[in-house]
């Protein structure tokens, strides 16, 4: 899997907006001056999360006969279960939701510029199976 363009734009006009949001909200009571390093924390700290965000997205997939296997980029397993739900939008974004045979429900976010567009489609009509449409 590759990392997703859209997904890093999206994350990076969010960061941008929540952070001159802040800024707009400081500005006001603190005065302009006193609100510029706040707001630069407040950057930083988004951004940071940003990227662990972007870390421990999966590296790699395996569509087995009994559920469907993620490995993030350092060869650990994120996930594996059977599909239990899914949500498509306009053929650019699918989220899943993998039931483990014990424990909790585990949700993944697949950008369709992140896998190859048959991989992609394969995983969308197994969510659909797999949430019972």
């Amino acid at each position: 899997m590759r990392r997703s363009v859209a997904v890093w734009a999206a994350l990076g006009v969010f960061v941008l907006t929540a952070t001159s949001a802040v800024y707009a909200c400081l500005a006001l009571h603190l005065g302009a001056r006193q609100a510029v390093p706040l707001t630069l924390a407040v950057w930083a700290w988004l951004a940071l999360c940003s990227l662990r965000y972007q870390r421990s997205q999966p590296a790699a997939l395996k569509i087995g006969p009994d559920g469907l296997f993620v490995w993030d980029r350092t060869g650990a397993l994120l996930a594996q279960g059977r599909i239990a739900g899914c949500s498509q939008w306009s053929g650019r974004l699918l989220i899943l939701a993998l039931m483990p045979e014990q424990g909790r429900l585990r949700t993944l976010l697949f950008a369709a510029d992140a896998l190859p567009a048959p991989i992609f489609r394969e995983l969308a009509v197994l969510g659909r199976r797999g949430a019972g449409a």
